[in-house]
């Protein structure tokens, strides 16, 4: 299962010959700079496996976001994750610097919403946001999303809880 293609853009799973791909994004400071630390390579290895076991258990995880042409952009997807102590799906998303402000994101972002909502159909979902992160902030605002929480119990001091009810 993938989301529709955009415009620009397209989906597809991610698999361990995205290790390079991935590797430089997720180890990219400036990608990083509102997470702990930058990853490693082998980081990035794990990041892939944990998406395969996203795959396999849901059907869906972070998928490589490219561009019709096939230019590596990024991720973008949905995962599952604890926010004050219970589940909700999260649309995700880490952009290559040079693409980033394009409007890239928040086109992949959409898409992930629309699956959540006509695929899954799931009555909400987040965004996790370090409070700091004003463009991650405004790609979530952009497809619909409205600050509701914050949330204090990952390995960050606090992280902002923007949602979208997708069910009526």
């Amino acid at each position: 299962m993938l989301p529709n293609m955009t415009p620009r853009l397209k989906f597809r799973q991610m698999t361990p010959a995205d290790l390079d791909s991935m590797s430089s994004l997720l180890g990219d400071p400036l990608v990083m700079t509102y997470y702990p630390a930058p990853k490693s390579r082998d980081e990035a290895a794990k990041w892939i496996a944990w998406n395969e076991v996203n795959y396999a258990e849901h059907g869906y995880g972070l998928w490589i976001v490219e561009t019709h042409e096939g230019t590596f952009l990024g991720d973008c997807g949905l995962t599952w994750q604890k926010v004050n102590g219970r589940s909700e799906l999260e649309v995700g998303y880490h952009l290559r610097p040079e693409f980033q402000g394009l409007g890239y994101a928040t086109e992949a972002a959409a898409a992930c919403r629309d699956f959540a909502r006509v695929v899954l159909q799931v009555p909400q979902l987040v965004a996790i946001i370090h409070p700091d992160n004003a463009p991650s902030r405004r790609v979530a605002e952009k497809i619909g999303m409205q600050h509701i929480e914050d949330d204090y119990g990952s390995d960050l001091a606090l992280r902002s809880v923007l949602a979208v009810q997708l069910t009526d």
